[in-house]
């Protein structure tokens, strides 16, 4: 019950410091950077799904996990992207774009491929999820205090700049409490399963990095721009992974084992994520 209570407000939080950190002009990129939008917006909304679907089945995935791996694979980015994009030397300001309008997209776009993946990996008639109901909550817990961060940044725009930095810290503490308790409520699976989620996830990480870096690259996206577009489309909101996992499929104690995948995802996205960044796509050269 206190999960219940607690995750969904975690995620409220943190969706709102998200809108904090916007103003009108980051939704302009959209219009100045339009053919770097449209192929990250197509790497993140299209073909992630699909490299997801398919490390599942090769990995041979237990039914909750390829579901698990599909919710994550739906997530938008989040504060953690355009973190590692200024590290990256990336067009921060388009990342920023990426993950407000991906907050808003993913609204549509994860109920429909979700209840996809649950008929395709699990017993459809033991797991029905109504996609109108799930639509909303994610526009709930997700668009909406990203909305109202935008407002109130647009508004008091002093006050927030004042109290962003304490407010960032404070959100980046309860992700890693998040996922943190996701791993640990489900110690003895993730042990069990570890050998072979660890790879797919990794696995997942390393395809999209490379997809998106060399396919921004095709159509002659400069550097800066497809450095962007690969963080974005290979780092993933796991906060967003693990509470719509749990929504989904709650238990009584604990954290869903839905949920697994997005905290391993979580973890390794620190430890395997950035060391490749800079290893394959080569910022500042």
């Amino acid at each position: 019950m206190i999960i219940d209570i607690l995750l969904p407000l975690s995620l409220i939080f943190i969706m709102f410091t998200l809108g904090l950190g916007l103003t009108i002009y980051d939704f302009k990129n959209i219009i100045h950077e339009p053919k770097a939008f449209l192929i990250g917006i197509l790497n993140q909304m299209a073909i992630l799904p699909i490299i997801a679907f398919c490390i599942a089945l090769l990995f041979n995935l237990s039914s909750e996990m390829a579901v698990g791996m599909m919710i994550l694979a739906c997530c938008p980015g989040g504060v953690t992207s355009n973190m590692i994009t200024k590290l990256a030397n990336g067009n921060t300001a388009l990342s920023i774009s990426y993950t407000a309008i991906t907050s808003i997209m993913t609204v549509v776009t994860l109920p429909i491929i979700v209840t996809f993946s649950m008929q395709y990996f699990m017993d459809s008639s033991s797991h029905q999820i109504n996609i109108i109901d799930l639509g909303l909550t994610m526009f709930v817990i997700t668009s909406v205090p990203v909305c109202i961060g935008l407002y109130i940044n647009t508004k008091y725009h002093i006050i927030v700049d004042s109290i962003k930095s304490v407010v960032n810290k404070i959100s980046t503490i309860l992700f890693f409490i998040i996922v943190i308790g996701a791993s640990a409520s489900e110690w003895a699976t993730f042990i069990a399963n570890l050998d072979i989620l660890g790879p797919s996830i990794i696995t997942l990480i390393i395809t999209m990095l490379l997809i998106s870096y060399n396919s921004a690259k095709l159509f002659n996206i400069t550097k800066t721009n497809a450095i962007t577009i690969a963080i974005e489309s290979g780092i993933q909101n796991a906060t967003v992974g693990i509470t719509i996992g749990n929504l989904i499929m709650p238990l009584s104690t604990g954290i869903s084992i839905l949920s697994l995948t997005s905290g391993v995802y979580g973890i390794l996205m620190y430890l395997v994520c950035l060391p490749l960044i800079f290893i394959l796509l080569k910022p500042g050269e």
